[in-house]
């Protein structure tokens, strides 16, 4: 081989390990974007819902436009989650349906509507109630570890599937 062609193979050679190294960087801040999502809109808010649902009963339900709005929130961010994965192509086909039920069951509840609340009855409180202990129990709560990981909180999702009931009592 020529000194011109030697040159020429080793910079296409660097070139190559360049892009590669450009398309693994990409990869893995699309993933970082679509976890992001998911623990922040979903796994915080759903800790927060259970914060909220303590105290509202702590306080006997005297805002009780608080836990829906969060509830709200947490299906608003179900719903990006599944959007941006979709979008990205990084959700794959479990982890989509595991959030579509979850997005499902979590739709039973009460929830406000633009620019009005909905009035809650003794049922609702007591369905929220429930929905808070079960919380607890998968790990999503006030004062409990939780791991910023997408498998975890995958797994406390399809835990959260599987304890809801459908439909609320």
């Amino acid at each position: 081989m020529s000194k011109k062609k030697k040159l020429l193979f080793r910079f296409s050679i660097g070139l190559n390990i360049l892009l590669v190294a450009i398309v693994a960087w990409g990869i893995i801040k699309i993933n970082f974007v679509k976890e992001q999502v998911l623990v922040t809109e979903v796994q915080n808010n759903l800790v927060e819902l259970e914060g909220l649902i303590a105290n509202q009963m702590d306080n006997n339900w005297s805002e009780p436009n608080l836990v829906t709005t969060e509830l709200g929130d947490v299906t608003n961010g179900i719903w990006l989650g599944m959007t941006t994965g979709k979008q990205l192509g990084t959700l794959s086909k479990s982890d989509k349906e595991i959030l579509e039920n979850l997005y499902s069951k979590l739709n039973q509840y009460p929830n406000d509507k633009l620019y009005s609340f909905v009035d809650l009855t003794e049922e609702d409180k007591q369905n929220f109630e429930d929905l808070r202990k079960t919380l607890r129990e998968v790990g999503l709560g006030l004062n409990i570890t939780i791991s910023a990981n997408m498998d975890s909180f995958m797994s406390q999702a399809e835990a959260l599937n599987e304890k809801i009931e459908s439909p609320l009592n």
